[in-house]
């Protein structure tokens, strides 16, 4: 598939000037850690690609229990990537949105079942309009725990899925997250209008819709 009028649309919403105080705060970040929480931790971390990290934010944001989400890159080599950098591909990162939860209040098993319902896990290398690695699906594990619960899903779900396709998404083991840039965090709540013109335009709920039957937002 070749580079959509939205995909393009999308690089236009996300061209901003960046001041050079943010640039050399890019240039000198450090990855997040997040360890797997212990058993009784007032918090812990899951993080998922999913395609747009603008579009994988708001289904968690309004979940009891999480406490925040934070868009990234996971999954490369390159140490601190830009946005440039992983969007042209071969850094071998995957957008992801990285959650901070409270397991009193909502399972790793509930997060597992938003992951599912808001991406097309039938596809390799694409989400939508977006083509490439980058734009992959993937369910990123700290523990062995997470691994299992993940795997369990896909398991459930291979058999119960209400689609003939198969499910390629892999689950692996986490890396170094790198936050990206702060343009790119909350995008669907500073810019509502051309975040819903790219939503729609990539045709994110349509296929949802006919995966699932219905478009989670």
């Amino acid at each position: 598939m070749g580079r959509s009028v939205f995909a393009v649309a999308r690089a236009l919403a996300r061209l901003v000037l960046i001041s050079p105080a943010l640039c050399a705060a890019i240039a000198f970040a450090q990855p997040a850690k997040a360890p797997a929480a212990a058993k009784g931790a007032a918090t812990a971390v899951a993080t998922f690609a999913g395609g747009c990290f603008w579009c994988m934010e708001p289904p968690y944001d309004k979940q009891d229990g999480v406490i925040s989400t934070t868009s990234g890159y996971m999954g490369g080599t390159k140490k601190n990537p830009t946005y440039q950098e992983v969007s042209s591909g071969g850094t071998g990162h995957a957008e992801v949105v990285q959650v901070v939860y409270d397991p009193a209040k909502v399972s790793y098993d509930k997060l597992l079942e938003i992951f599912w319902h808001n991406v097309d896990p039938t596809v390799k290398d694409r989400q939508f309009c977006d083509v490439g690695d980058q734009y992959r699906t993937a369910i990123f594990v700290y523990s062995d725990l997470q691994r299992s619960a993940a795997e369990a899903s896909k398991a459930a779900l291979e058999k119960t899925k209400p689609f003939k396709e198969p499910l390629v998404t892999p689950v692996v083991t986490a890396g170094d997250f790198w936050p990206a840039e702060d343009y790119h965090q909350d995008y669907y709540l500073k810019n509502p209008v051309r975040y819903s013109y790219y939503r729609t335009g990539c045709g994110r709920d349509a296929r949802l819709k006919q995966l699932w039957g219905s478009a989670p937002h």
